[in-house]
């Protein structure tokens, strides 16, 4: 017997609001399986909506988040 004539087998046994469950969590486990996508960088976020920024603009923006976290803006606490 394969894995999926034992699994219609046994949900065949539940009730229906079990079987639902079953159903349920067999839709999760495949949610959770797909691929991540990847991080898009800010620069990728920014150009849809037609708004440029340099890579120093982008560096002084970083360092201001970041400000006394690291050790390049500890100085600047």
């Amino acid at each position: 017997m394969t894995v999926t004539e034992a699994l219609i087998k046994a949900v065949n046994t539940l009730p229906k609001p079990r079987q639902q469950e079953v159903l349920d969590f067999a839709e999760f486990l495949g949610k959770k399986e797909k691929p991540k996508t990847n991080r898009r960088s800010m620069q990728g976020v920014l150009a849809e909506k037609s708004i440029t920024f340099s890579p120093d603009d982008l560096r002084k923006e970083r360092n201001e988040m970041w400000r006394g976290y690291t050790d390049s803006t500890k100085s600047e606490k």
